[in-house]
């Protein structure tokens, strides 16, 4: 069992395993026991399930599970089965998975948390390069769950929390805020991890939502406008939409108007409201 967690302890614990990271799977491993800390006092009570992605050397585990009832881990790489062995000695309510979460049925895992807890969140430290997918196979899923707390690449998670409408929103902003309630919790410096990445990171916690803020006739083609209409950002709107979706403009430019929003708008000025209203409009139409 590792005692503490700094750069040299996880590189010995590392190679007596005769463990080597695998830059394809964008692994950055937390050197901190106070930001793990952090993370678990941000979204797990005691009768919490967790169901946690990616725990790569189990640092981030070992936190949550000091805090939360149960903690079932999702871990694409088998060959950590060894470090996490000795990271989480001792820790009897961690069941480790070696699954791609994307390819898990985490509406039974989910089920089966819920028969001894109370709520169940999901709490993640993201490899940069998967980020939103999995954010969105988890939202799309519309799981019994009350949050997502992830760890995230800074710039990510300003976009992830943008305000919709605003400069910085984009059609992961728009899904988000449909979905959930987000928030930019704290930073994290890029000295936390080994290795060290290029770019600083930041943990968010999205809250779900017991229902939609706006309603929707088909969410399928809602999302399917606000990808279009985020297509070509220096585009407007109407441009984008219907270069993307091939629609006559004189027929995107009427859904527009009657959605309230000006015919030479751009994506991020547009709300909720008015996506919903614009494709509500086309499809209809």
């Amino acid at each position: 069992m590792i005692e503490r967690t700094d750069r040299q302890s996880l590189i010995n614990l590392l190679s007596s395993c005769g463990f080597s990271l695998k830059k394809g799977l964008g692994q950055n491993f937390l050197i901190s026991d106070d930001i793990p800390e952090k993370i678990a006092r941000s979204c797990v009570g005691e009768n919490t399930g967790v169901i946690e992605i990616g725990p790569g050397a189990g640092i981030l585990t070992r936190s949550l599970s000091r805090r939360a009832k149960k903690v079932v881990a999702f871990e694409v790489d088998r060959s950590l089965e060894k470090v996490l062995s000795k990271t989480l000695d001792g820790f009897d309510n961690v069941e480790i998975i070696f699954e791609d979460v994307l390819k898990a049925d985490l509406k039974a895992v989910v089920q089966r948390l819920k028969t001894e807890c109370s709520e169940v969140v999901i709490a993640a430290n993201l490899p940069y390069y998967i980020t939103s997918p999995i954010i969105m196979e988890i939202l799309e899923k519309e799981l019994d769950i009350s949050s997502v707390t992830v760890m995230v690449q800074k710039e990510a998670a300003q976009r992830l929390c943008a305000a919709v409408p605003s400069k910085n929103a984009g059609a992961v902003s728009v899904a988000v805020n449909y979905y959930t309630v987000p928030k930019i919790l704290f930073d994290v410096d890029r000295s936390k991890f080994l290795p060290q990445p290029n770019v600083d990171s930041a943990v968010i916690r999205l809250d779900i939502l017991a229902q939609p803020p706006v309603k929707i006739c088909d969410r399928d083609y809602f999302f399917k406008v606000v990808q279009a209409a985020f297509c070509y950002r220096r585009k407007t709107a109407l441009n984008s939409i219907s270069a993307h979706l091939n629609l006559d403009k004189s027929r995107v430019a009427r859904a527009i108007e009657k959605a309230g929003a000006g015919i030479n708008c751009r994506a991020q000025e547009l709300t909720l409201e008015q996506f919903a209203d614009i494709s509500k409009l086309l499809k209809e139409e």
